[in-house]
């Protein structure tokens, strides 16, 4: 056997981690092509076969998980040496890099992670936005230290991974001045029939939404459905619609964009996330925001019980 290509063995790890030559090349920056050349190579210089294909999918053979589970040890150690390195008292700012999932409203991303701007440490904050599944790819081959998700750890995801209950809040609901004087009274009932911008498919809160409609005996017409928190807003904003957003930040939405809170509800709660690689969580930017998201979230549900009409304060 000719001597261990490292390279090589990245390249075979990271096929390894995310299931497939096609993610790894998005990973890696290299073509498909590329990356199945060098496992070829890899292969051929180890003198065993490391995958077997299933349908259209690759898996790793006896061998090639033996090989995996070297590989996963020897990057992993690598990684912390990293982390190590990032962490250490006195050095540069610390770095904390967040993968926040596109149906997480913007101004709770700001509400969790501006306990971590808070620190006494100077820190720096990488964030990137997307779908759950491509930012838990990343999360896999430790190019984020977190993602936060408005849902617990996907079990159809082949990514290990571990999520961390960050806080809860109930649910408001908000138009612009001239929707909420048509169906801000008798609410929730005046929601029937009304112009209402739903999360898409990919939201946790659509379904919850869905349930409370149907139990409150109410039908709001579907103006609108949004994968993009932020674009669901910006169509609100507009006049588009009614829209539902967590309670916890009903006051920076009212003062930002002028909006009217027509009525809240406890019985659809919305859950954040920080889903991470660590069983336990160790890295201080993100302890930092998990002590502060209790007290902002939870907290802020405990002090707004109840279902009914709001007066502006």
């Amino acid at each position: 056997m000719a001597a261990l290509n490292y390279k090589h063995l990245h390249y075979f790890w990271t096929v390894a981690k995310t299931g497939g030559i096609a993610r790894a090349s998005e990973r890696l920056h290299l073509t498909a092509q590329t990356i199945s050349g060098q496992i070829a190579l890899f292969e051929e210089s180890l003198g065993y076969k490391l995958f077997k294909r299933v349908g259209r999918r690759l898996e790793l053979n006896d061998t090639g998980r033996m090989v995996f589970d070297y590989a996963d040890r020897l990057f992993t150690i690598g990684e912390e040496l990293e982390e190590a390195l990032r962490f250490r008292p006195g050095g540069r700012a610390l770095q904390l890099r967040v993968g926040v999932a596109d149906a997480v409203p913007k101004a709770i991303a700001y509400l969790l992670l501006e306990a971590a701007l808070a620190m006494d440490q100077p820190i720096r904050i990488v964030c990137r936005e997307g779908k759950l599944d491509v930012l838990l790819a990343e999360l896999a081959i430790h190019r984020l230290d977190i993602v936060i998700a408005d849902s617990p750890m996907p079990a159809n995801v082949e990514v290990k991974g571990f999520h961390h209950l960050l806080g809860e809040s109930d649910t408001s609901f908000f138009a612009t001045p001239a929707l909420a004087r048509l169906y801000r009274k008798d609410f929730p009932r005046s929601l029937d029939d009304a112009p209402f911008l739903m999360p898409g498919d990919d939201a946790a809160l659509r379904p919850r939404l869905l349930r409370w409609f149907e139990k409150e005996k109410v039908r709001p017409q579907i103006a609108g459905e949004f994968d993009d928190g932020a674009l669901l807003l910006a169509f609100g904003d507009g006049g588009a619609g009614i829209f539902a957003a967590p309670s916890a930040i009903a006051a920076q939405i009212k003062k930002q964009y002028g909006l009217v809170e027509i009525g809240r509800t406890d019985a659809v709660r919305e859950q954040f996330y920080a889903i991470s690689v660590e069983r336990r969580l160790t890295h201080p930017a993100v302890l930092a925001i998990q002590s502060a998201a209790r007290a902002n979230l939870i907290g802020n549900a405990a002090r707004n019980h109840g279902t009914g009409v709001l007066t502006d304060s």
